[in-house]
């Protein structure tokens, strides 16, 4: 289960902080938007997380496999597609992986990526309830 995550936004215009745990980051817009750029956006942390997810996966899988993997360099980007009924989001992953890895390793741990537990969320109906306290 995850820790709860807190946010806090004051005057400073979209410059929150977020606190989990004892944890503390930054969260703000880029300056063309009118931001002032000290930290990831929102949609950049949502593409980190799921980065990290990825690659958390395919580093546990290899360890438990015994696999010579190296590293795992992963680069996302986000794109969308509007059309009259509605907008797609697309999340571009490229995935490196360093290592002495055959073929039939890579494209298992290609499988392994999409099994994370951030995509396989992302992939099923998600429901946000928010309320007023």
């Amino acid at each position: 289960m995850s820790r709860d995550i807190r946010v806090h936004m004051g005057r400073d215009r979209y410059k929150t902080v977020i606190e989990v745990a004892e944890h503390q980051l930054l969260a703000d817009e880029p300056t063309d938007v009118g931001g002032t750029d000290l930290g990831p956006s929102p949609t950049e942390y949502l593409l980190s997380s799921v980065a990290t997810c990825k690659a958390m996966t395919l580093r546990m899988y290899a360890d438990r496999k015994s696999w010579d993997l190296e590293s795992v360099e992963i680069t996302m980007s986000m794109s969308q597609q509007r059309t009259d009924l509605q907008k797609t989001t697309f999340m571009h992953c490229h995935i490196r992986l360093s290592g002495q890895l055959d073929d039939a390793q890579r494209q298992r741990l290609l499988t392994i990526a999409e099994k994370c537990p951030v995509h396989q969320m992302l992939n099923s109906p998600i429901v946000i309830e928010s309320n007023l306290i």
